[in-house]
């Protein structure tokens, strides 16, 4: 049985009631049944790519997640005899008259189903663009646009004496590598491109391109194998197996992408090889006891398949269906790596015990050993053949790789990568011209096959989490600056995306916050128990700008004149009887560098604190959901014996910049923002998220802030309507651990909406998930669509019609919304298949036709679009658009 629905303008969505199929004759019952037998003629006949779906008043992730519809209940499925045009509500009114388009509301269509596969892809469609408005009646909240920027990517996640395996794009573009439970994507040619695959679960060791370059499969360490799609942004899952249960160590594929082998620490076996669309087995990995390090498959037929366990063999097989013929035992050690020449006749095997064997690719007869009794004098963790198939690229634990001539069995190249043991190579790639290595410290670097002594390119980043940012405008250009688990403090260009570390020895501990004062001093603290200042021109650790703490500081903030507040807590070792271990806190004042002030044990658990622009004010967050407002005099502080209560214990708090307003979130998932001027009286309470909120920050126009919380959530509120927030979805799968902003206010009445960019008057908005950083980009700009030659109106005056020519009749055909409604911002226009919907009238244009006057679109509502596609000039399979106009209108439209 189906149901299926329509919408009006005046009247909601309508059921046009269940129907059922009967002998290959459909039969309706309820009435309407006859005006939807006629309206799926007209679509039928007009033989139109388009399929409508119709979603009531919820659209989308929002219908797929199952959410309430704005405005009203969720629509109820009628029974038996109902009338098809029964409203969801009473006082709706009734449906339209049936419009002569194909593609107009009135007509029936199939619902979408929340769980249907069409309903999951379009909520992953959507997040990369998100919503762009919902409203709801007596409780009113939207989505405003944004997009990401751009994508920060992590560096891979290391282990000593443990290989590192990085993948290869077949066309030569990409390269891919895993950090926690992200696979990322980089271009080979600008790493500062990248993209992130975020849904496994579990920490993810290793990916691989199908040799078709359409998919790629990873696998994690609880045995789960996901394929999925790398044509598409959203990157959707094909298909998932779990071979066995237990870390998955590396991955291979046949060469017609039909075959996947996959090997590690299983409980009752260590790999498995498959049919990658069934999973059907096609053959066994056996000939171990230990666990398999390595595999890989021979890419030309005669099909042959070659594995590197920790029982110091290798094992030879020939398939399909693939069965165990041989081990080879030349080895001493584990071997970590095996790898077949892409022509297929040899294959390399790497071992701990610092040897490269060389066997024939077809029969697996022993060649040579290259480099006679040593290849290398440390372990050698992984190979990489060059595209020709005559040289290798290898990589060692004695902090060199090696580039070998196969053929003639020497050494063609060394790299020296340095004398620290977080040189130490740990993995590598050969990709068309390029060379890249893994060092220990996670660093990728760029090998010059012409000078040796020196990488071409060192690719930078964190490769633990990222524990704080800021940001900062230094030469001209704005900087962010990172902090992370580690210790290690990066720096990177907000436009371009490189990226670098201070020179010199820093912290040695986790990075709790960093500022930056009014010098241009990095100011920062850690679990070293220092706070360090670094002059962010010379970008030099100083060993004059560090003041050791007597206990741990977890935050700090600058204020003018040389302040610097910093919160400190810590354990308080004491033996028995005394008792057990207290708590020790601290607030420390200090003045150009040195600690001039403290107050011990204030009687409450400080977490965070803010300094007053003005410098005058000091706001202190406690674990007891209370904030305490202390005076700056001079060298001291004083309590000003004022208390700000939060609704529970304070995580975060900042300062507007023009210093109007202190915005407190807490544990209990709320923002409290107080008026200063008005005596720190309660202003607005913001809520929202679902978990925790761990950090703000405060847009410089002074009119919205963001919080991000441990429900992997941003939002950016408008101080002045609580209700009003956008909402961005973090793809990491963590929390939030910073936020920061930066920028300047752009001219005009308006200003920006989130200024934190410097340029243009959109905004931007520095995020920190897991390792990776996040900027997304604040839209404004309204855009009409290219073949309307007609000016976009910043402003509409719902006073009366917007003036606008009809588009020829070649414009018309399945567009998407041109405008982005925002609070001070009424939609003027949306055309969809050449209907126009302006702000107080609709027009059909039709050829040979003059416009239509159809329903009005009444100041205050809103307009909700997803839209996955261009303008009718680049209409593609599987665009997605719809709109929601006000809170009586649904429209979906799906293209299949």
């Amino acid at each position: 049985m189906r149901s299926r629905f329509y919408v009006t303008s005046g009247g909601g969505a309508h059921w046009a009631g269940p129907c059922r199929e009967r002998g290959g004759a459909r039969t309706r019952r309820g009435r309407g049944a006859a005006a939807a037998r006629s309206a799926q003629a007209r679509l039928s006949r007009s033989r139109r790519a388009e399929r409508l779906t119709i979603y009531g008043q919820s659209w989308g992730a929002s219908r797929a997640r199952g959410a309430a519809l704005p405005g009203s209940a969720r629509p109820q499925r009628l029974r038996a005899g109902q009338g098809a045009s029964r409203p969801l509500r009473p006082g709706l009114g009734p449906p339209p008259p049936p419009l002569s388009a194909p593609c107009t509301p009135g007509a029936v269509f199939r619902p979408l189903s929340p769980g249907s596969a069409s309903a999951r892809s379009d909520s992953r469609r959507a997040r990369p663009l998100q919503a762009l408005w919902r409203a709801r009646r007596g409780n009113k909240w939207a989505r405003m646009p944004y997009e990401i920027k751009k994508v920060f990517a992590s560096l891979p996640q290391v282990e000593r004496g443990v290989s590192k395996i990085v993948g290869g794009d077949p066309k030569g573009n990409n390269f891919l590598y895993t950090n926690g439970k992200c696979v990322i994507l980089r271009n080979i040619d600008n790493p500062a491109i990248a993209d992130i695959y975020t849904e496994h679960a579990h920490q993810v060791v290793v990916a691989k391109y199908a040799p078709s370059g359409f998919y790629i499969a990873s696998g994690d360490v609880s045995g789960k194998l996901r394929i999925w799609d790398t044509t598409q942004k959203e990157h959707l899952l094909k298909y998932e197996y779990q071979p066995f249960a237990g870390k998955i160590k590396d991955i291979a594929w046949t060469e017609d992408s039909k075959r996947i082998a996959v090997v590690g620490e299983g409980r009752e076996k260590f790999g498995a090889v498959f049919l990658w669309d069934s999973g059907s087995s096609v053959g066994e990995i056996t000939g171990h006891n230990k666990v398999i390090n390595s595999v890989d498959i021979k890419q030309s037929r005669p099909y042959r398949l070659v594995t590197g366990s920790d029982d110091n063999c290798a094992a030879f097989f020939e398939g399909p269906p693939f069965k165990f013929k041989f081990t080879i035992s030349d080895h001493g050690r584990f071997v970590n790596c095996v790898r077949f020449s892409p022509d297929g006749n040899r294959f390399a095997t790497a071992s701990a015990d610092g040897q490269i064997f060389i066997y024939d690719g077809k029969t697996g007869e022993k060649v040579c050993a290259l480099g006679g009794s040593k290849a290398h004098d440390g372990g050698i963790y992984a190979i990489s053949w060059s595209p020709d198939s005559t040289h290798l690229l290898s990589a060692s634990g004695d902090k060199t790789s090696k580039i070998w001539d196969v053929n003639v069995n020497s050494v063609v190249n060394t790299f020296t990568m340095g004398s620290n043991v977080l040189d130490q190579q740990l993995g590598c790639l050969w990709q068309k011209d390029h060379l890249l290595s893994i060092s220990l410290s996670g660093y990728i670097n760029y090998l010059d096959k012409n000078n040796p002594s020196k990488p071409l390119r060192v690719i930078k980043g964190h490769s633990k989490s990222i524990q704080c940012l800021t940001v900062h405008k230094n030469g001209g250009k704005s900087y962010i600056y990172s902090g992370s688990h580690d210790g290690h403090i990066n720096y990177w260009d907000s436009e371009t995306g490189e990226n670098d570390s201070f020179a010199g020895k820093g912290h040695t501990n986790q990075v709790s916050r960093m500022t930056v004062d009014e010098h241009g001093q990095l100011v920062s603290c850690s679990m070293d128990d220092t706070v360090r200042y670094t002059n962010l021109t010379l970008r030099d650790y100083s060993g004059q700008g560090v003041v050791k703490l007597d206990v741990q500081p977890k935050c700090l903030a600058v204020g003018p004149g040389g302040y610097t507040v910093v919160v400190c807590i810590g354990q308080e070792v004491t033996l028995p009887p005394q008792g057990p271990a207290g708590c020790v806190a601290q607030i420390v004042l200090l003045k150009d560098q040195r600690k001039c002030f403290s107050i011990d044990n204030p009687g409450y658990e400080p977490e965070v604190v803010a300094v007053h622009p003005g410098g005058e004010t000091v706001a202190v967050g406690g674990a007891d959901g209370n904030v305490r407002l202390y005076s700056i005099l001079g060298t001291t502080l004083k309590d000003e014996g004022k208390l700000l209560e939060a609704k529970g214990p304070v995580t975060d708090l900042a300062f507007s910049h023009d210093g109007a307003f202190l915005a407190v979130c807490d544990a209990s998932k709320v923002v409290t923002v107080f008026s200063v001027a008005d005596g720190y009286s309660e202003n607005n309470v913001f809520y929202g998220h679902h978990a925790k909120i761990v950090c703000l920050a405060w847009s410089p126009d002074n009119e919205h802030f963001a919080s991000g919380g441990m429900d992997m959530m941003v939002y950016v509120w408008t101080l002045s309507d609580p209700e009003t927030r956008v909402k961005i979805q973090g793809d990491a799968p963590t929390h939030l651990g910073s936020l920061s902003s930066s920028g300047e206010a752009s001219p005009g009445p308006e200003g920006p909406f989130c200024a934190f960019r410097e340029v243009a008057p959109s905004g931007g908005l520095a995020i920190q998930q897991t390792s990776l950083l996040v900027q997304a980009d604040m839209q404004r700009t309204p855009v009409c669509p290219a073949s309307i030659q007609q000016p976009c109106p910043s402003r509409v005056d719902l006073s009366s019609p917007v003036p606008m020519s009809p588009p020829s009749t070649t414009s018309c055909g399945l567009w998407s919304l041109s405008i982005q409604s925002l609070p001070h911002r009424e939609p003027f226009m949306l055309n969809i298949n050449g209907i126009l919907y302006y702000s107080k009238k609709l027009c059909r244009v039709g050829e040979g036709s003059p416009p239509v006057s159809g329903p009005t679109l009444t100041p205050h509502q809103e307009l909700f679009l997803r839209w996955w596609g261009k303008g009718t000039s680049g209409l593609s399979s599987g665009v997605q658009a719809g709109a929601l106009l006000g809170s009586e209108w649904g429209w979906g439209a799906e293209q299949t």
